[in-house]
């Protein structure tokens, strides 16, 4: 912005045939000339960069089946050395290996960049393309989409961030930023290591140079809408596991089903001890002492929910979702207020005895029931995790096994942080203005970056949209039918804004 004075006065010189340098617009206009150069390669780079993102999906990194370490981890240290990354290098922890790159533009600004190059597992029998083909269809009312696994989650954004790093190198313009690259390949297991990343010295002191973290991510909704999250819940993945062994009542190996007249069911045990977590309406945590650190919403995040709650349609998130009723049949806006501010207690899947065709007449030893809670400030992971072991304990199910995978606790970022600004001025760069939401009911191991000892905005960035995250046919979109969404090159865009903006807003 110019004042009003400074405005005239240039006004005035330029009509009294002077030649008067204003060092704000002078900036500007070389700024706006930058910027344009940048954007006119990403249309020339479109193949290139879907090229990218569909070679990338070819190579899948599946922590929880140990498949595609360490070539992952390789791959991307040498996706970063291609967009300009001046140094890449894989780090080793005690679980998957990290990649940490740094790219020194010579700017006064630095900004964090948090990626995870692993994925979920898939079934191809589900999907109704070849999961790891990244095949091109076209989607009605959407237009065309890449299908593949990572797609969404979060190759195609993250490849959209790299594909801009490639455009500035392409319009041989510096970047207006540095950039600390930190990633990982265990954030679908809970990121149990990712500390030991973070929190090696040389990646530390580079963090601390940082104006904030994104993660890239497709944020706008199919009517182009965007929110931008000031936080997101924290999570603990773990197992519970009943067996007769640990028990001591029940068989320590299978045994014919005949035998349960007279032979107790370790499953039919998980089954009970299951039901004690969860109130009889099947949703509330019943587990002792569960909500004594949920703080509430400050007042300023309620107004922020409250202006929020409009802009969002139940229509489109019951068609999305593919469900007709909430939660005790509560209007929307009550809904969403549980969303954002109710910690969970879900069960992802149960397992025991024989699943295949037809009956086996077992009567199985061991039932395993894969678990995970979402946390809220001021919960933590940790006395999450104590809470419900004695709860069970309490309750007569001390045998059970807590087996804990991953997880950390929930982020916060003031929505007056340089990060959210810049976010703000990216997206209205783009003829959008987003609306704040209080908190991803999802989560990322973004607490890393926000608590101690960096306590750094962070959040999530990025025009586009996806879907399908975690299921099949995940897809991201490639080029929109909605001039109002964006596409692979519209997202591509807007990384390019937002470090313009990261570096201009103080």
């Amino acid at each position: 912005m110019v004042d009003r004075r400074t405005f005239l006065q240039t006004t005035i010189a330029g009509t009294a045939g002077l030649v008067v340098t204003n060092p704000i617009i002078a900036a500007q206009t070389a700024r706006a000339a930058g910027r344009d150069a940048v954007v006119a390669q990403i249309a020339s780079r479109h193949d290139a960069t879907v090229k990218m993102l569909r070679d990338w999906i070819a190579l899948p990194s599946i922590a929880a089946e140990n498949l595609g370490y360490p070539q992952g981890a390789n791959y991307l240290a040498d996706l970063a050395r291609g967009a300009g990354f001046d140094r890449a290098e894989v780090i080793g922890t005690k679980g998957k290996p990290g990649v940490f790159a740094t790219l020194e533009a010579g700017a006064d600004t630095t900004l964090g960049v948090y990626f995870m190059y692993d994925v979920k597992q898939f079934d191809p029998a589900e999907w109704s393309s070849p999961p790891l083909e990244g095949r091109l269809v076209e989607r009605a009312g959407i237009g065309r989409v890449m299908i593949g696994r990572g797609a969404t989650n979060t190759k195609g954004p993250q490849s959209a961030f790299l594909a801009a790093l490639h455009a500035f190198k392409a319009s041989g313009r510096r970047l207006p930023v540095n950039i600390v690259l930190v990633c990982e390949g265990e954030e679908e297991i809970g990121s149990p290591n990712f500390a030991e990343i973070v929190f090696k010295p040389e990646v530390e002191a580079a963090l601390k140079r940082c104006a904030g973290v994104i993660i890239p991510l497709g944020s706008q909704n199919l009517d182009g809408g965007v929110e931008i999250n000031l936080g997101a819940k924290g999570i603990v993945e773990l197992e519970l596991v009943s067996t007769g062994a640990k028990w001591g009542r029940g068989p320590t190996a299978d045994v014919h089903s005949s035998l349960a007249a007279h032979i107790d069911s370790p499953v039919w045990r998980l089954v009970r001890a299951l039901n004690t977590l969860v109130k009889t309406d099947g949703h509330s945590p019943a587990v002792e002492g569960f909500f004594e650190k949920v703080r509430p919403l400050s007042p300023a995040l309620t107004k922020i929910l409250e202006d929020a709650i409009p802009n969002r349609s139940e229509t489109a998130a019951k068609k999305t979702l593919g469900v007709q009723k909430w939660i005790e049949d509560e209007p929307w806006d009550v809904s969403l207020r549980r969303l954002v501010t109710q910690p969970t207690i879900n069960i992802e899947g149960l397992v025991a005895g024989y699943t295949g065709p037809g009956g086996k007449t077992i009567l199985p030893h061991r039932g395993v029931a894969k678990i995970d809670m979402r946390l809220v400030p001021d919960m933590t992971a940790k006395d999450t995790l104590e809470l419900l072991k004695r709860h069970l304990a309490t309750h007569g199910f001390a045998d059970i096994e807590v087996n804990m995978t991953g997880g950390y606790d929930p982020t916060e970022t003031d929505p007056s942080s340089r990060l959210i600004r810049a976010q703000q001025a990216a997206y209205r760069q783009a003829g959008i203005e987003p609306s704040l939401w209080p908190r991803l009911a999802g989560s990322w191991p973004g607490v890393r970056f926000t608590g101690p000892p960096l306590r750094l905005p962070a959040g999530q960035f990025g025009l586009g949209t996806g879907g399908g995250a975690h299921a099949p046919d995940e897809f991201f979109l490639i080029d929109s039918a909605n001039p109002r969404v964006a596409g692979l090159d519209g997202a591509t865009a807007s990384y390019v804004d937002f470090l313009y903006a990261i570096a201009r807003v103080r």
